[in-house]
């Protein structure tokens, strides 16, 4: 599911903040290396954030999983044809509910 938010064929890369890379290391366990697997993995679900979207930049929450195994959630824009991830963390229990029902796992 895409919006457009997210161009997927426009996507040329990842676009990382030093500060948002050690705080999702810190914090959730998570390296950026294994935040950009989800990207790659199907399935993957992205959905508009419009709680946190504006006119002038659209977020979006994507859930999937990395190549662990684990489930997470990623919130990202796109900057510049580029994701930029703004956190990732263990999917919570309603969004795992989510996830499974919408893709039938």
């Amino acid at each position: 599911m895409v919006f457009d938010c997210l161009d997927i064929d426009s996507i040329i890369g990842f676009d990382w903040d030093d500060g948002n890379i050690l705080k999702n290391e810190i914090k959730h366990n998570l390296k950026w290396q294994t935040i950009e697997e989800l990207f790659f993995n199907e399935p993957l679900v992205v959905v508009e954030d419009k709680k946190h979207s504006d006119e002038t930049e659209c977020r979006c929450l994507a859930l999937g999983y990395v190549d662990d195994g684990r489930l997470i959630s990623v919130i990202f824009t796109k900057r510049d044809n580029k994701i930029r991830v703004i956190s990732a963390r263990a999917m919570s229990k309603k969004e795992r509910k989510f996830y499974e029902e919408f893709t039938k796992i």
